[in-house]
């Protein structure tokens, strides 16, 4: 029997919990969190934000309550001070200000991640607000209910800012989306389809301020306008949408650390401290595409890892098969997905990216109903001709087909075992000439 500390109870947090309490119980765990609640679906914040779901509590699918019931102890709403790795003790001080300190047989971080905040003038004014929390869109949302607010400024045109930013119009202001580079989504996906959701953006009424910096926040108490290297707007709220680093501050010196300063983990999600195991944002991940450790904060990875740890800390062996990163993103109806590395980022890998693209209807030219456009590209290294990442998108919904992608990633899959694959063809579906096969024999 080990007793096991759990620092952190969201996504890969309340997955190790579960891992470790519904297959080890002869375990003794103790959990510590500093929210007040448990396992908030983030991604969800856009559309709470929006109006597209009913009720925000359907965001949580976990509880103090239902881990207590699988007899966890749990510490809400308590910061955790130190970790002595040496001693295996966690200091941490509840919200009465009462100290706890908690021995370990093993640890298990899931501290997650935090907003970055750039150092900008007026960053403390009033209506500047993050997008993390469960309270975060609580707040946002109440902000949005009155007239006082018409103008949104959204900094960052990442996955979040753009989820922002419609959510935004969906509620009827006026939204302006700031981004320094020339298009949305750089980091996901190519020009040829960053340029397509930024047409979506701007035909449903969101302003694009994209190649532009923003210099200072202005206002007296409360936000007035937003300064930029290209001019000066007036706005009533701004919302900081710039992405998020590793909450790794408790290894301090004693856990080996990324380049971005997240917990380095090898593929049991052990750190460098034996018995220390680090999961979701706060820890790399190992990806198929590069074949290296790498930083990918996804839910799904934090739930994939949280197994992993919660397996090895109850005292079975289990090594993860790597993750590719896929995503996938739907605006205003149109949907994008994504898996592995696009080319800027092969590129950066070391690799001799090509890509190899296709676009037609997804079902033949006489099925009227529900027929739209599909964009694809496969990106793949010209020397082994390794398949390295893929693209799609569409209005119709193509996202099961990334999953394949993704698969072919893991196994090393060829551009060229692609090229006679299997593709059932049915009008209902998809065309003959599917777009997968056409894409794939184009390649040379």
């Amino acid at each position: 029997m080990s007793k096991i500390v759990l620092i952190g109870a969201n996504h890969a947090g309340t997955a190790a919990a579960n891992t470790i309490l519904d297959n080890y119980p002869g375990n003794e765990l103790v959990i510590f969190d500093g929210n007040n609640n448990i396992s908030y679906l983030g991604c969800g914040t856009a559309l709470y934000i929006g109006r597209q779901i009913d009720d925000p509590q359907t965001l949580f699918y976990s509880s103090k309550e239902k881990l207590t019931a699988k007899k966890a102890v749990v510490h809400m709403e308590t910061e955790i001070k130190r970790v002595d790795f040496d001693a295996k003790k966690v200091y941490a001080t509840d919200k009465s200000g009462k100290e706890i300190v908690e021995g370990y047989d093993k640890l298990i971080l899931a501290t997650g991640s935090l907003p970055i905040t750039p150092k900008l003038p007026g960053m403390d004014l009033g209506n500047v607000e993050f997008v993390k929390l469960y309270q975060d869109g609580q707040k946002i949302d109440k902000l949005l209910e009155g007239d006082a607010v018409k103008n949104v400024a959204v900094i960052g045109a990442g996955y979040i800012g753009v989820e922002i930013a419609e959510a935004i119009r969906r509620r009827g202001k006026n939204a302006l989306l700031f981004e320094a580079a020339d298009t949305s989504l750089s980091n996901y996906y190519d020009d040829w389809f960053t340029h397509d959701m930024d047409k979506v953006l701007s035909a449903n009424g969101v302003v694009l301020h994209f190649g532009e910096m923003v210099k200072e926040i202005k206002g007296d108490g409360k936000v007035k306008a937003i300064t930029t290297d290209k001019g000066e707007y007036p706005v009533d709220l701004v919302i900081m949408a710039i992405g998020f680093r590793p909450n790794s501050s408790l290894g301090g010196k004693d856990l080996e650390v990324f380049a971005n300063g997240a917990y380095k983990v090898n593929l049991k999600q052990e750190t460098s401290k034996p018995g220390v195991y680090a999961v979701g944002d706060c820890a790399t991940v190992y990806s198929n595409a590069t074949q290296n450790s790498a930083y990918i904060a996804l839910a799904t990875n934090a739930v994939r890892s949280g197994v992993v740890a919660g397996h090895n800390a109850g005292g079975t062996p289990l090594e993860s098969v790597g993750v590719q990163g896929s995503n996938g993103i739907c605006i205003f109806g149109y949907k994008m997905v994504s898996t592995g590395l696009n080319l800027k980022a092969a590129e950066k890998a070391g690799f001799t990216p090509v890509y190899t693209q296709f676009e037609d209807f997804q079902k033949p030219a006489f099925i009227k109903d529900d027929n739209h456009k599909v964009k694809i590209r496969i990106v793949y290294d010209k020397t082994t001709r390794r398949v390295l990442g893929t693209q799609m998108a569409s209005y119709n919904d193509i996202s099961m087909g990334i999953h394949m992608f993704s698969l072919a990633i893991e196994e090393k899959v060829t551009i060229d075992k692609l090229k006679l694959l299997d593709i059932f063809f049915l009008p209902h579906f998809n065309q003959p000439y599917n777009y997968i096969t056409m894409a794939a024999l184009s390649a040379k």
